[in-house]
């Protein structure tokens, strides 16, 4: 017996977990030899586009719990991909970049990123790929962080 499961899947939360259980899955796998997971690679994307970007702004855009960044950031750093540095308008403030070794990690990442994301959309056409990152967006509401 074939099952039934036109309502679930007429859901936008169902695909959305499922596009995302299938981005998740292949991104470990190639992430993983990097030792990246998601959450890291986005901090470290963000520090790297963002040099000086503080705790509380990428907490903001990422909507991260503080505890959890402290514990990223700090592997991070451990990692010599993160550096903290004194900001230079805010005495109370640490502002983030990143060495040559996460701006390196952070080009491959990127790389990788992308090619998951085509081989997930790879029955999509540009223009598709194009209109669903839009929709998604549009879906997901403003990000407070930026």
């Amino acid at each position: 017996m074939k099952v039934n499961a036109r309502e679930l899947e007429s859901l936008m939360g169902y695909n959305a977990r499922r596009v995302w259980l299938a981005v998740l899955g292949r991104f470990g796998e190639r992430m993983g030899v990097r030792g990246l997971k998601p959450a890291e690679f986005s901090v470290l994307l963000l520090v790297s586009h963002n040099p000086g970007i503080t705790s509380r702004q990428l907490c903001a855009s990422l909507d991260i719990l503080p505890p959890n960044l402290v514990r990223m950031v700090h592997m991070l750093q451990e990692r010599g991909l993160v550096e903290r540095r004194a900001h230079p308008r805010d005495g109370r403030a640490v502002g983030l970049h990143a060495p040559p070794a996460g701006l390196a990690l952070t080009r491959e990442a990127v790389r990788v990123a992308r090619q998951v994301e085509a081989d997930v959309t790879g029955s999509l056409t540009q223009a598709e790929r194009a209109t669903l990152s839009r929709l998604l967006r549009k879906v997901a509401g403003p990000n407070p962080g930026r």
